[in-house]
């Protein structure tokens, strides 16, 4: 049988990245699903000044005297998903009257991180994997074209690939109406219809995967919390108010096609597994900022024998 390892937003964790490297090996992964939201939300302006630097992280500032301690804060922001930008405090100034300019920047470093990981690929996984590479709703578009171009990975937006001699693989990487304005969102007319433009791709359902980042709506896999008009999390009685976030578009479409298994992400505290119809859905959720790599490791059936599958934390 096919051994798969799902996993899913890393938003520019290096250590998550490193961490699916070493587990694809340790669990003899023969197919790795990397579906969506791959970069960071953050910049963090690392400061020269006249003795070290100093960075001001969630209201604290911290310095830094030595060369060493600069790779070592540099290692450590990477590790929690964000970009480190060295520079001057007259730069900054500049900066902070220059929006555009600050985003060019971001869009260097998000790319820049994407590069890298990906030439780590064949340095650690065999060329006998099937390393599939997904964006999500989070994503610029600026680093399709280094997914698509990589001859390490298999880019599988707009395209059925084939993930063993029986499963085929499509992908949708947009979700439904978010409060954050994020590259690939839309309403749920036209999730729906991205959705069966992807299902139309292919005619056997019965051993179809679909890499669908937006979970289906009213199931174990689409909890969020519940936002206040300034979006913070309401709380009631010390606890988060939540509440089902996920698409109707994408259960509609499950309910309808009845593949034999779907991959969601997206929304990171509901991580879980839950059936609509004879469709096994996974969300394996996401704890990328403590460095936590959280993800299923299944193995595909064949013929008509039940799937077998494990939740996996490293």
């Amino acid at each position: 049988m096919t051994r798969l390892l799902h996993v899913c937003d890393f938003h520019g964790s290096s250590l998550l990245w490193s961490k699916l490297l070493e587990a694809t090996s340790h669990y003899e992964a023969d197919v790795v699903l990397v579906c969506g939201d791959l970069t960071g939300k953050a910049i963090v302006p690392i400061v020269e000044q006249q003795e070290g630097w100093f960075y001001n992280l969630w209201g604290k500032e911290e310095r830094i005297t030595s060369e060493a301690e600069l790779e070592e804060t540099k290692h450590r922001l990477s590790a929690r998903g964000l970009y480190q930008y060295v520079t001057t405090i007259d730069k900054v100034r500049r900066l902070q009257k220059d929006p555009r300019a600050v985003d060019a920047i971001f869009v260097r470093l998000m790319k820049e991180r994407i590069v890298e990981w990906l030439a780590d690929v064949p340095k650690e996984v065999s060329s006998k994997v099937k390393f599939v590479v997904s964006p999500g709703n989070d994503d610029i578009f600026d680093i399709d074209s280094i997914l698509e171009e990589s001859s390490h990975i298999i880019y599988p937006l707009g395209r059925v690939v084939d993930l063993d001699d029986r499963h085929k693989l499509i992908s949708c990487e947009w979700v439904n109406d978010t409060p954050w304005d994020t590259p690939r969102e839309c309403n749920e007319r036209q999730l729906k219809e991205k959705l069966v433009r992807e299902l139309k791709r292919v005619s056997d359902y019965n051993n179809l995967l679909c890499n669908f980042h937006a979970p289906p709506y009213n199931t174990h896999l689409d909890w969020g919390p519940t936002l206040d008009s300034d979006l913070r999390p309401k709380a009631e009685f010390g606890s988060a108010v939540m509440q089902h976030v996920g698409s109707k578009a994408v259960r509609e479409a499950i309910e309808e096609f009845q593949p034999l298994i779907t991959f969601h992400g997206h929304i990171h505290e509901s991580g879980g597994f839950d059936r609509i119809g004879r469709t096994y859905c996974f969300n394996p959720g996401s704890e990328y900022e403590s460095g936590v790599l959280r993800g299923y490791l299944l193995e595909l059936p064949e013929d008509s024998q039940k799937l077998e599958f494990i939740r996996v934390e490293i």
